[in-house]
C-alpha cells in the first residue's frame, strides 16, 4: 500500500473511534463517576476497558463486515436488555454505598469497580454489551474500499483504540478534577448519586426509549 493509503486507513479509524466515543453515555458518566470516587488509576483503568471494546468491535468488523453485524443484529434487543439491567444495577450499588454508612476501619474489602482491575474488565464487559458498536464499525469498513487489505485494516482499528482510549482518558481525568474538588464526604455524596441517577436515566431510556 502506498503512503497517502497507509495514513488514510488510520485517519479513518480515528476519525471512527471518536465517533462512537465521544458521545456521552452511561458509559461516560460511569467513568466521570468512578474516578471522582476513587482515583484516577482506577477511572483509566476503566477508560481503557471501554478502548479495549471498541479495538476489539473494530477488528471484528473488519473480519467480518456484513456476517459480524447479521449475526449480531437478531440478538440485539436480549442483549440491549442485559445492558439496562447491568447498568439499573451499577446505579443502585453505587447508590447503596454512597448513602450506607461508612465503616471506620481503613482495612474494609473494596468491591464493585473500586481497583483498576475490576474497573477494566467490568467496564469492558459492559462496553461489549452494545451490539451497535460493532454494527457502527461493520458500516464503515464496508464504505472503505481498502477495507479488506490486512495492513489497512490493522491501521484502521489501531486508529478506532487509540482514538476512544484518548478520549475516554480525558474523562477519567475529568473526572479525577471533580474528585480533587469534591474531597469531602458529602461532596462524594453528592457525585456518587449524581452518576447513580444519570445511569439509571440512562439504563431507562434504553429500555423505553
Amino acid at each position: 500500500m502506498s503512503s497517502p493509503a497507509v495514513v488514510n486507513a488510520f485517519l479513518a479509524g480515528l476519525v471512527a473511534g471518536y465517533g462512537v466515543a465521544v458521545p456521552v453515555g452511561a458509559i461516560a458518566v460511569l467513568i466521570l463517576g468512578l474516578t471522582a470516587r476513587t482515583s484516577f488509576r482506577v477511572g483509566a483503568a476503566g477508560a481503557l476497558g471501554v478502548a479495549a471494546a471498541d479495538g476489539l468491535y473494530a477488528a471484528l468488523a473488519t473480519l467480518g463486515g456484513t456476517v459480524v453485524a447479521g449475526l449480531v443484529a437478531p440478538v440485539a434487543d436480549p442483549l440491549r436488555l442485559v445492558a439496562a439491567g447491568v447498568l439499573l444495577a451499577l446505579a443502585v450499588h453505587g447508590a447503596w454505598r454512597a448513602l450506607r454508612p461508612r465503616t471506620p476501619t481503613s482495612t474494609r474489602t473494596r468491591r464493585g469497580l473500586d481497583t483498576p482491575t475490576r474497573a477494566f474488565l467490568g467496564v469492558l464487559a459492559l462496553t461489549l454489551l452494545n451490539p451497535a458498536t460493532v454494527v457502527y464499525f461493520a458500516a464503515l469498513v464496508l464504505g472503505r474500499s481498502d477495507a479488506v487489505a490486512p495492513l489497512a485494516a490493522g491501521l484502521f482499528v489501531l486508529g478506532a483504540f487509540l482514538a476512544s482510549a484518548s478520549w475516554q482518558l480525558l474523562v477519567a481525568a475529568g473526572g479525577s478534577l471533580v474528585g480533587r474538588v469534591l474531597t469531602g464526604p458529602r461532596g462524594r455524596l453528592v457525585t456518587a448519586l449524581t452518576s447513580s441517577t444519570i445511569i439509571a436515566a440512562l439504563a431507562a431510556t434504553m429500555l423505553f426509549g
